[in-house]
């Protein structure tokens, strides 16, 4: 027999929490759990060194980190910028699916991504717009395709990421 009061969740037993959260003041932006935080967190710091730039998103703190929207919004069409500079097809491909991630976050702050600045359309409904379909990452599209791409991307994974 299995005793009720004795059955304890193993992540209980650890005093981890299941999930983090990264805010703007008191709104949260993200609630992912913690081993997609804890991955999100080292790409940050990846591309904080790529970029020679803080990101504005704080340390992880009783499963709370806070963005500094200024911050942040200069990292952000930092990282586009460079995006859109480089022609290196592994570089692009490591790099989309966090700057996806990072759209999103920017998205649901408010943070304005100028895309005009990086050689693309502003933000418009996608209407008559061919946006690649293929599995791989390939060199970014003159116009405003290669944003297009990452805009769909990240509307894709913002349909994944609780709040």
């Amino acid at each position: 027999m299995i005793r009720l009061d004795t059955l304890v969740c193993h992540d209980q037993l650890k005093g981890a929490a299941m999930s983090q959260y990264f805010d703007i003041g008191d709104e949260t932006l993200w609630n992912p759990s913690n081993g997609a935080s804890r991955m999100f967190q080292r790409q940050v710091a990846l591309f904080e060194a790529e970029l020679e730039l803080p990101s504005g998103i704080g340390p992880m703190e009783n499963d709370e980190c806070q963005i500094s929207p200024d911050t942040f919004e200069t990292f952000v069409n930092a990282l586009l910028a460079k995006y859109r500079s480089t022609s290196h097809a592994i570089w692009l491909a490591l790099s989309e699916g966090f700057i996806a991630t990072v759209l999103v976050l920017a998205e649901r702050a408010a943070i304005k991504v100028d895309w005009t600045r990086h050689g693309a359309a502003p933000e418009a409904p996608l209407v008559d717009v061919q946006v690649p379909t293929t599995t791989g990452m390939s060199v970014p599209a003159e116009g405003a395709a290669w944003a297009a791409g990452l805009r769909g991307k990240a509307r894709e994974l913002g349909q994944r990421m609780p709040r």
